[in-house]
């Protein structure tokens, strides 16, 4: 009958050792793809050769099953099997010997899995650092003038903007790497902190018209000496000096220069040294970013651009010092976007490569003209530019994406900006914006707690922890970090919050002393539209809280908009027949011109 045959089959498979062959095969081909897997890249084996022996031990399976059916292996060769059968049986410890083997395999197999385990969970953490990773340290002022910091901070600024035009470096912000000094002793530690594999460390002297550069690639991992040099030279030179140092790192890490980054790292944007000089002096105040010190940036970057009309960086410097006056309570948004703007095309005109300038540009698209399409498009330019620059990657997340609720896009983005720059203060904080505005309270709390370790005194991250924590429900938990914050800065934004938590809580009194503070504040400093809208909106005055948006739109402070339709704060409002009129009017289509 059929059962009869199948059993028959089954038992000819034992017969002829086919069923052992496949065990055995299973387990030395699982050994064979874990020395593939786990042991061939500790070697730097190329990745093909591990597909090639997986595909080579799934095709040679079916193969072997044919060969343990029709032969077996004897002492005095390869047999068919019929004629070994003919011939004799194997011994009782014949049979067993494929088991001896099996267990072997099994057993250098089980080692092997966990030993590329173990040795790939070791090379994991230095996995990243030991990428095409790059932070450039402070260089050292050996000028006998003081005064000079500007110039050698200039410098290291200049190296790093050029690295960081090439795609296939990981280059660090300024930002972060300023706390160190030059040629520090913890080097391993600064790397690590940075997520970087090699330092640069350096020095420059000034002296009249001449200037010496001295630099040191080090890998950090172990703090070996890769290259060094120095150079002296004529100050109408150093551009040469930056773009052969970017160069001999570029190749000393193997990194794939395009043609466009070999063009911009070669670049010389000015030939008026005292142009350069004037506007290493606006970039050395812009880094400060407090409001005297962008009012200085921007009389430097001025003073730049009348040394040499046609100095692209110096109006790109004047874009980006006034889209921060606003934001540092220096001008009011009306008064200094439009001139960021009118720079940024300025500075695209002469040079349509500088990242920079299409990232100011594009953040005046969002905040001013309220044109998120054509702000998105910016930014992608900017980034396509200069992969490497972390405010571009910041504004781009914390801007467009956010204000369109492209929200996991916005935090990629977000995340991108903390990796290139992982010890600023302000963009780890607007990533626990970012994850707020999303509605992800818990992960907005633990980015802010964590930026807040970094700086307890950084009240901007304490504010946005309270609108977190009341978001969450944690209102009383609020009140503290907004009164923290209130501490830390005089900013009459962060009052209002104050103000409206206050209100949520019933202390009514202490909400409406805030609100009559406000106006005073106002005829002396920018206060936000929507610091009075949320306040008023705690207070149960709806209409109130749309009338101060809608004047804030009609006034051009497109900043206190652009959120408007994804912030949880403003969600009392979103069902408002009036406010969906606003957020009509904010979201509408915007016609830009192209720079």
């Amino acid at each position: 009958t059929e059962t009869v045959k199948i059993d028959n089959f089954f038992a000819e498979l034992k017969r002829r050792h086919v069923y052992k062959v496949a065990i055995a095969y299973a387990v030395v081909g699982w050994l064979l793809v874990q020395v593939a897997t786990q042991v061939f890249p500790f070697f730097e084996i190329p990745n093909w050769t591990v597909r090639l022996v997986v595909l080579l031990i799934a095709i040679g399976f079916p193969i072997a099953l044919i060969i343990a059916w029709a032969f077996e292996l004897t002492p005095e060769g390869l047999k068919r099997t019929e004629t070994v059968d003919a011939e004799h049986r194997p011994t009782r410890s014949r049979k067993r010997a494929w088991i001896y083997v099996v267990i072997i395999a099994a057993t250098l197999s089980v080692g092997v899995f966990f030993l590329g385990r173990y040795t790939s969970s070791k090379q994991s953490a230095g996995a990243e650092l030991s990428a095409k990773s790059i932070a450039v340290l402070p260089f050292d002022n050996l000028s006998r003038d003081p005064d000079n910091a500007y110039f050698a901070d200039g410098i290291q600024d200049e190296i790093l903007t050029r690295l960081s035009k090439i795609a296939d470096l990981k280059v660090i912000s300024r930002t972060s790497t300023q706390k160190y000094k030059s040629a520090p002793d913890n080097l391993r530690e600064i790397a690590r902190q940075l997520g970087v594999a090699n330092i640069l460390e350096g020095s420059v002297q000034k002296a009249a018209d001449q200037v010496r550069v001295t630099v040191q690639l080090i890998n950090a991992l172990n703090d070996s000496h890769v290259w060094a040099e120095s150079y002296d030279r004529k100050l109408i030179d150093v551009f040469q000096v930056e773009s052969d140092i970017a160069k001999i790192i570029a190749d000393t890490l193997h990194a794939k220069l395009t043609g466009s980054e070999q063009r911009a790292i070669a670049a010389q944007p000015t030939e008026n040294t005292e142009a350069h000089e004037f506007y290493l002096k606006g970039r050395y105040f812009w880094n400060k970013r407090t409001g005297p010190d962008l009012r200085k940036a921007v009389d430097y970057f001025k003073e730049a651009i009348d040394k040499d009309p046609n100095y692209a960086l110096a109006y790109a410097g004047l874009g980006d010092s006034y889209i921060l006056l606003s934001g540092f309570g220096a001008a009011t948004p009306r008064e200094s976007f439009p001139l960021a703007e009118a720079a940024a095309k300025r500075a695209i005109e002469i040079d349509d490569t500088l990242a920079e300038a299409h990232t100011t540009l594009a953040f005046a698209r969002c905040a001013y003209r309220l044109d998120f399409t054509g702000s998105i498009k910016e930014f992608e330019r900017a980034i396509a530019l200069n992969p490497n620059y972390a405010t571009a990657h910041h504004w781009f997340g914390d801007g467009p994406l956010l204000a369109v609720g492209q929200f996991d896009r916005a935090i990629a983005e977000g995340k991108r900006a903390v990796e290139l720059d992982p010890l600023s203060l302000i963009i780890n904080a607007d990533l626990g914006a970012d994850y707020l505005t999303a509605r992800r309270y818990d992960e907005a709390i633990e980015q802010l707690r964590k930026t807040i370790d970094m700086d307890p005194r950084f009240y901007y991250a304490r504010w946005n922890l309270a609108e977190a924590l009341e978001l969450k429900g944690k209102l009383r938990e609020a009140l503290p970090e907004y009164k923290k914050a209130v501490e830390l800065d005089d900013d009459p934004f962060v009052l209002a919050l104050l103000g409206q938590a206050y209100a949520k809580l019933g202390q009514r009194d202490e909400a409406l002393k805030i609100l009559a503070q406000l106006p005073q504040l106002a005829a002396h400093r920018y206060v936000p539209s929507y610091s009075f809208a949320i306040l008023y909106m705690a207070l149960g005055e709806k209409d109130k809280a749309i009338e101060w948006l809608e004047r804030g739109y009609d006034e051009g402070a497109g900043l206190d908009l652009i959120f408007i339709k994804v912030d949880p704060m403003l969600d009392p409002l979103q069902r408002e027949p009036r406010f969906k009129a606003l957020v009509a009017k904010v979201f509408a289509p915007k016609q830009t011109s192209v720079p």
